[in-house]
């Protein structure tokens, strides 16, 4: 028969008692800073890392201009709608400001939009809305297609949203991939 709770609470703080009373107050010191200074270092690391898994970029086979229009095409095809095409550097260069081209296009496929809107507590997501994708040209002329992992982003909200964007990444994925360079995953 086990002991009532009370009894095995106080048993189990005897035995911290008794474990720490025979440990010296220095082994203590030292045990408590390797626990804070590994964590502050796990943390560090995971900082700078984020913004690596949460973007994702590859390079483009095509210009600007051809990957823009690719992925509008391809998105017809697979039955994704485009609100948007958002052309940010033509907004700055009116501003005064002279930028390389970059496009942000907005991706909807109706299906999946459904799912996310017919429940309340799924509409948390709606800011991320429609799905993104921005497409820029860099200094040295290469052109890099760019959006969230929502992939992985799905997987912190539950059910329906992480089943939706699930899907919803692996459908823009195969988009993406009709413009991008394959990778060379031995370099």
């Amino acid at each position: 028969m086990n002991p009532p709770i009370n009894k095995r609470i106080l048993s189990c703080n005897t035995l911290i008692t008794i474990i720490l009373g025979k440990m010296k107050n220095e082994n203590l010191i030292y045990g408590i800073t390797g626990f804070v200074v590994g964590l502050v270092v796990m943390m560090l690391i995971i900082y700078s890392s984020a913004a690596g898994i949460m973007i994702v970029e590859d390079e483009s086979k095509y210009s600007f201009e051809e990957t823009v229009e690719k992925i509008q095409q391809v998105s017809a095809e697979k039955g994704w709608k485009i609100p948007s095409i958002h052309r940010i550097d033509k907004s700055v260069n009116k501003a005064g400001y002279n930028v390389l081209p970059v496009a942000v296009i907005e991706l909807c496929k109706p299906d999946h939009a459904a799912q996310v809107l017919k429940d309340d507590k799924d509409k948390v997501v709606t800011s991320m809305m429609p799905c993104r994708v921005s497409i820029y040209e860099t200094d040295d002329g290469k052109v890099i297609v760019s959006r969230m992992n929502s992939g992985l982003v799905s997987k912190v909200f539950g059910e329906t949203v992480a089943e939706t964007m699930g899907a919803a990444n692996n459908d823009t994925e195969k988009i993406f991939e009709s413009v991008i360079k394959k990778r060379n995953w031995l370099a």
